[in-house]
């Protein structure tokens, strides 16, 4: 793994104050406005737990060190460029990824080396002044740093502390690493993925990442909540692992009580449906290149609607496909013929004919089909912009749901690398600035 360090003189932007006062921290807005959280946080399994608070007003201050760049700020996606996602950028602007500016936005930034006392002695202080820390390393990081909870609560009696990682922090297998793959497979969501008679076939994306975040946002709030009401404070220690467990749903269920296995010569059923039956069901090619329509037919009545909108083929009146019955025995024949049907018509024009005669059925969307064609997406406006100095303007999906008496402060995009560092330990530390520029120098921040 390449290691960059990344220094600068301390008149430069990055080190210091952001050439443009728009962005400029300022008091924050929504219901968490007032919070402050030290932010020890990488990667989606934390950064995006805290980037809820972010959203809400709080004031999350990312704590990272130039020596070891946070990995989103060293892998693509990169605007403008079609470098796919997964290598690693062996030589890269950290400033311009994408992820990053995703996972960190609203966010406050700084650039600290923990190996230094100075360094850790501004961390301490900065603790002190938050009440909250957050972390999602490798086991035993906080640990050689000396910032466990008991540590952590000698600096601040009502302090919250919450801990991310894969097993969780106590039990046998804690001292193991994981990241979303993983944490997949560990907890039986890729054994019960893929199509029956196959093997296991999980996922592409590290789902469990941005999964195991959702817990912890949660985590994090309750102990907010508990330390408004009670004046305590409270370590919070998410198990990304349990998290997914909880995601096995009604199949975990029918192999305790039922005593079905979770993987049988009809399960998992892949785009098939059990429970109440439905043919066809299933997600069929439209015309295009990966370009693909849902369909789901549960009745007689939806059959004969859907024979109708394709003309009355003479396929569709087979014996085989006389009765639902039927048509759940050959299934394969079935999404076949539906292939055959669909693969040279629009995706979206299909919806709409199938809709239109009562069927379920939606088009399959790509992230430019919900980003610049969804109505529905556009009118509820789950996508913002922000702008940025390196990026430019770029596009960030938001909170899934409205709140009648609030709504995010989306402030600024991610942080640059140690853009507030001036504001963090100057204004709110209180060091001057002929300290900062010498701790700068000699790349302590």
């Amino acid at each position: 793994m390449t290691q960059n360090t990344w220094m600068s003189d301390p008149s430069d932007p990055v080190i210091g104050v952001a050439s443009d006062s728009s962005r400029s921290p300022r008091p924050r807005t929504g219901p968490l406005a007032g919070v402050r959280v030290a932010d020890f946080c990488w990667m989606g399994v934390g950064a995006v737990a805290t980037r809820l608070l972010a959203d809400f007003g709080a004031d999350v201050i990312k704590i990272e060190n130039r020596k070891r760049l946070d990995m989103p700020r060293r892998l693509p996606i990169y605007k403008g460029e079609t470098r796919s996602y997964g290598a690693e950028d062996p030589d890269p602007d950290p400033n311009k990824g994408g992820l990053f500016n995703n996972y960190s936005r609203n966010k406050l930034g700084i650039t600290v080396d923990m190996s230094d006392p100075r360094g850790r002695e501004l961390v301490l202080d900065l603790i002190e002044h938050c009440g909250i820390v957050t972390e999602n390393f490798a086991p035993g990081v906080m640990e050689r740093w000396n910032l466990t909870y008991p540590e952590l609560r000698e600096i601040r009696d009502d302090m919250i502390f919450a801990r991310m990682s894969g097993y969780g922090h106590s039990g046998p297998q804690a001292h193991y690493r994981s990241y979303g793959p993983v944490v997949q497979a560990v907890s039986g969501l890729s054994f019960n993925s893929g199509l029956p008679g196959r093997e296991p076939s999980g996922w592409g994306l590290s789902y469990m990442d941005n999964q195991a975040a959702y817990y912890n946002s949660a985590g994090l709030l309750l102990a907010i909540y508990q330390r408004m009401l009670t004046g305590q404070g409270t370590e919070v220690d998410v198990s990304a692992i349990e998290a997914g467990i909880g995601l096995l749903g009604s199949d975990l269920l029918d192999t305790v009580v039922n005593d079905r296995p979770s993987r049988r010569p009809d399960y998992p059923r892949g785009n098939r449906l059990e429970h109440p039956t439905a043919a066809p069901h299933g997600v069929y090619p439209a015309a295009g290149t990966d370009q693909w329509i849902a369909i789901a037919v549960f009745s007689e009545a939806d059959w004969k609607a859907l024979q109708t909108v394709m003309g009355d083929p003479a396929w569709a009146s087979d014996a085989r496909f006389a009765t639902a019955d039927q048509r759940i025995v050959h299934q394969d024949e079935l999404d076949a013929a539906m292939s055959g049907w669909t693969r040279d018509q629009d995706k979206h024009r299909l919806m709409g004919a199938l809709q239109d005669a009562g069927i379920a059925a939606g088009a399959v969307q790509n992230s430019q089909d919900l980003a610049e064609h969804d109505p529905q997406i556009a009118a509820r406006g789950t996508f913002f912009e922000l702008d940025h100095p390196v990026i430019g303007p770029a596009l960030f999906e938001g909170f899934p749901g409205q709140l009648g008496a609030s709504k995010p402060d989306h402030w600024r995009s991610a942080p640059l690398l140690g853009e507030d560092n001036q504001f963090v330990f100057g204004e709110i530390l209180g060091r001057d600035a002929e300290t900062l520029a010498e701790l700068s120098a000699e790349g302590v921040i």
